[in-house]
C-alpha cells in the first residue's frame, strides 16, 4: 500500500513488486488513483486497486478509505501488508491490525513531516507514525540517515530498521553521455547544459533552480538550463524566470527522463528535504557530474567530491559556484560521475532490493531462505499474497 503511486517512491514499490518472485508471492499495489504507474503495474501483471477517495493529504474522507482497505485486506486474506510513505503507512498498517494480518513492513522513504509543513500537519503526521510503529514488525529504509532520522523521531525501535536501497532499472540507462538526448533536448552539444528532473513543487525548490540558473547565467552566459516533470509550480517559475532575464527550458513530464538526463553536462537537484532521490539516482548511473542539497538520504548516495558536491537546501548561490566548479574541471567532474556510475550500477539494482525485501518476508514469515536462488520452471509449495 502506497499514496501516491507516482516519483521515487512509487517507482520503487513498482519495481519491488514486478520483481518479486511471481512463483512464491503473489503481489498488490493499492493506493491514491492516478499516475502512470498503474499502467505499468497491470501490464506487468500486478493486481492494482486505485482506492476511491484516497487522497495525499488528511481528510475526512479517510475513515471511509480505511474502510476500502479493511474490506480489500479481509476479502484477499494477505500473508503480508508492506506500507509505503506517510499516509499510506498509516492507514495501509491499521487496516493490517485491525484484520489481523501475519506480517507487516513498513519503508521509509523519508519522514512524512518535515519543517516546510505548518506545525499542526507535522504534529499530527508525527503522532500518527508514532501510533502506528506497534503495528509494524519489521522497517526498512532507503538510506542509513533515513533510517536514523525514523529511530530518532521515535517512528521505529532502535535496531528494527533496516536499510534497503531504492534501486532504479539501469538496464535502459545509458552509462556515459548520449549525443542523442541532446537531440530531444534540443540544445546543440557544443553548449553547457545543466538540468533537473523531478515534480515541480515546494520539496522540489524549482524556484531555487531559477535562482542558481540565474547566478550561474551571470558568470557563464552561453549555458542553457532544463527543468524535466510538471506540477503546481511550473508557472511560477516561468514567472521567475522571466523576472531574473533567465531561459529555462521546461519539457514537462517525459516518460524518457532517464536517459535524456544522459544529455546533461550537470545535474542538479534543489530539494528543500528528500529520502533518496530517484533521479538523483538515475543521474548517477549515467555517470553524470551532480550537484544536490545535503537533505536527509541524499549524503548516503553523494559523497562529497567523490560522487558529486554537495549544497545546503535554499542556497542557489552556492549551487551556482558548485556548477560552475565542474563545469570548470571536466577531468575531475568526468571522475566523479564514473565513481557515482560506478556505485549505482552495483548496490541499487532490482534484483539487490527484490533480494533483501524477500529475505525480510522470509525471516517474518519464518521460511527458510533458499541455498542456490529458485531453480527455473520449478514450483513451490507455497505461496504468498502481499499488498
Amino acid at each position: 500500500m502506497i499514496t501516491r503511486f507516482t516519483g521515487g517512491a512509487g517507482g520503487n514499490t513498482l519495481l519491488s513488486a514486478v520483481g518479486m518472485d511471481p512463483e512464491r508471492y503473489e503481489v498488490w499495489i493499492a493506493g491514491v488513483p492516478g499516475g502512470d504507474l498503474w499502467v505499468r503495474a497491470r501490464r506487468a501483471g500486478v493486481h492494482t486497486v486505485e482506492v476511491a477517495g484516497f487522497r495525499h493529504t488528511l481528510s475526512p474522507v479517510d475513515l471511509v478509505v480505511l474502510w476500502r482497505l479493511v474490506r480489500l485486506v479481509r476479502r484477499e486474506r494477505f500473508t503480508v501488508v508492506h506500507t509505503h510513505s506517510g499516509k499510506g503507512g498509516f492507514l495501509g498498517r491499521v487496516a493490517a491490525r485491525l484484520c489481523r494480518t501475519p506480517v507487516v513492513v513498513h519503508t521509509f522513504h523519508g519522514v512524512s513531516f518535515h519543517p516546510y509543513q505548518s506545525r499542526g500537519r507535522r504534529t499530527a503526521y508525527r503522532l500518527l507514525e508514532r501510533t502506528t510503529r506497534r503495528f509494524t514488525h519489521q522497517f526498512l529504509a532507503v538510506a542509513p540517515r533515513v533510517a536514523e532520522q525514523a529511530v530518532e523521531e521515535r517512528l521505529a525501535p532502535p535496531g528494527r530498521v533496516r536499510v534497503v536501497p531504492s534501486a532504479v532499472d539501469v538496464g535502459h540507462i545509458p552509462g556515459h553521455f548520449d549525443p542523442s538526448a541532446r537531440r530531444v533536448l534540443g540544445v546543440p552539444r557544443a553548449t553547457a547544459l545543466v538540468g533537473t528532473v523531478g515534480r515541480i513543487d515546494v520539496q522540489k525548490a524549482p524556484l531555487d533552480f531559477v535562482r542558481m540558473a540565474a547566478a550561474l547565467r551571470a558568470r557563464r552566459p552561453g549555458t542553457a538550463f532544463v527543468m524535466i516533470g510538471d506540477g503546481p509550480l511550473e508557472r511560477e517559475v516561468r514567472r521567475l524566470a522571466r523576472a531574473l532575464d533567465v531561459e529555462v527550458i521546461l519539457m514537462g513530464h517525459r516518460e524518457d527522463s532517464a536517459q535524456l538526463v544522459a544529455g546533461l553536462d550537470v545535474f542538479v537537484i534543489t530539494s528543500l528535504y528528500e529520502g533518496l532521490g530517484r533521479a538523483l539516482t538515475e543521474a548517477l548511473a549515467a555517470a553524470r557530474p551532480v550537484v544536490a542539497t545535503a537533505v536527509n538520504g541524499v549524503p548516503d548516495l553523494v559523497e562529497h567530491g567523490a560522487t558529486g558536491l554537495l549544497v545546503p537546501p535554499a542556497a542557489p548561490e552556492a549551487a551556482a559556484r558548485a556548477v560552475g566548479w565542474l563545469l570548470d574541471h571536466p577531468q575531475e567532474s568526468a571522475g566523479m560521475g564514473r565513481q557515482g556510475r560506478d556505485r549505482v550500477r552495483g548496490a541499487f539494482t532490482p534484483q539487490a532490493m527484490c533480494t533483501a525485501v524477500d529475505a525480510c518476508y522470509r525471516q517474518l514469515l519464518g521460511l527458510a531462505p533458499p541455498s542456490d536462488g529458485p531453480t527455473p520452471g520449478s514450483r513451490r509449495p507455497r505461496r504468498t499474497s502481499c499488498v
